[in-house]
């Protein structure tokens, strides 16, 4: 079904390139997030489109316009279309031959219907030719006022043909879905669980990632609780994940940042993960080296609170200590913590207090190096590492304050007793 809908494309900054495409490929629509997030009265940013030329014919009529051709993803009809240093993807329309829940072997069709078919959600399945004229064949207008999130056609066949559409699922609801999900969606969700295996964990952590930063995490969570898919994503939570999302969302209502390492250690913490079993989810997640390091550091024990953290001096121990960015994380799940176990003596104002110390005074440097004990003639060995720890030790007790001079008279007051 064809909408007498129309988008003012001429208003995009990437109009002039959009023209560009259309001279070469006049019968190309705009196809996808673009076209859901312009109806949506949404900043687009990623102009994707559908074509019935094949590749090679793309190719040919990007090139014979002087447009940059590159491709990207021939096997499944993409080429990218370089135009300002800015990529536009082209895809020939598709439909799915023979599918196993992660991979398709699709051939070209003609049919925009067909292609539209082969989409996960009504609201994806929308297209806009050069005239700024929408075609929704599947009610794609209507579900997204509606706030429907809604596979097209039948919802257990789409997940059959990939079961990365399950987590896709949670994340369009999550921004999309002001009306809750239907009856027929939550059984096929809870009947597809089992594929979620078959996915490789860099895409389920790429679309955790962001469920975690984006809106209504607390009410996605408890959805994805409810079908098995929490348990599926995150086995290490399995049993505390009640425990574990309550925790995140005590962070994210006490206004804790949108970082999605600490929110996935807020959901570790919560579920009382001990480190070990943290250090086993992050690696099985494969998550960057920075990342996992960086979640396992909010963890450590004896983080900062108001209690121990009174003075300037005292935060700035802390920041001596470990990066300011895993002390305020520290902070913001101890806080949480303390929400949780003893709300009564929850004082907000303290926190906040101590948050601002860490974010706002000088991370110390300690002044001497191993080369400046070599040059008071303690000679080279282990015992330079030693005594340069004790003089930080007692430099960072000290409140940070000591100098360089202040803090060789230390190492001369320590050179008999030590020596």
């Amino acid at each position: 079904m064809t909408k007498a809908v129309r988008l003012p494309l001429e208003t995009l900054p990437d109009f002039p390139a959009l023209c560009q495409i259309w001279k070469a490929l006049p019968e190309a629509r705009l196809v996808g997030g673009a076209v859901r997030d312009m109806l949506n009265g949404m900043p687009a940013s990623d102009f994707d489109f559908g074509t019935p030329e094949t590749p090679p014919e793309v190719m040919k009529h990007l090139q014979d316009a002087g447009i940059g051709a590159v491709p990207t993803g021939l096997s499944h009809g993409t080429v990218t279309a370089v135009i300002d240093h800015r990529g536009y993807e082209i895809t020939t329309l598709r439909r799915d031959d023979v599918t196993d829940g992660r991979h398709a072997n699709v051939s070209w069709t003609q049919s925009w219907e067909e292609d539209a078919a082969r989409r996960d959600f009504t609201i994806n399945a929308m297209s806009c030719d050069r005239g700024g004229h929408i075609h929704d064949y599947f009610a794609g207008q209507e579900d997204l006022k509606a706030g429907r999130v809604r596979f097209v056609g039948d919802a257990g066949t789409r997940i059959r043909e990939d079961a990365l559409r399950i987590l896709r699922f949670f994340r369009f609801q999550a921004r999309f879905g002001s009306a809750a999900p239907d009856k027929d969606t939550l059984d096929a969700l809870m009947h597809g669980v089992g594929m979620i295996e078959r996915l490789s964990v860099e895409r389920i952590w790429s679309e955790l990632r962001r469920i975690l930063t984006g809106p209504r995490v607390t009410e996605t969570l408890r959805l994805m609780n409810q079908t098995g898919v929490m348990a599926a994503c995150l086995p290490e939570l399995s049993g505390q994940l009640p425990a574990a999302i309550q925790r995140l969302d005590v962070l994210i209502r006490y206004d804790g940042p949108a970082d999605y390492a600490l929110r996935l250690a807020a959901l570790l913490a919560g579920a009382g993960c001990e480190p070990e079993r943290a250090k086993r989810c992050v690696e099985r997640l494969r998550l960057s080296r920075a990342d996992a390091s960086l979640v396992l550091a909010f963890l450590q024990t004896l983080p900062p609170v108001p209690e121990r953290i009174v003075t300037d001096e005292d935060a700035s121990s802390v920041l001596a200590e470990i990066p300011r960015e895993v002390a305020l994380g520290q902070a913001w799940l101890a806080e949480a913590q303390q929400i949780v176990t003893a709300p009564n003596r929850h004082d907000a104002a303290s926190w906040k207090r101590l948050r601002l110390r860490l974010a706002n005074l000088p991370v110390p440097v300690f002044p001497l190096a191993g080369r400046d004990l070599l040059a008071e003639g303690i000679p080279p060995g282990p015992r330079v590492g030693e005594l340069l720890s004790m003089i930080r030790t007692w430099w960072r007790e000290s409140g940070c304050r000591a100098g360089r001079e202040e803090c060789l008279t230390y190492l001369h007051d320590l050179r008999e007793s030590f020596l």
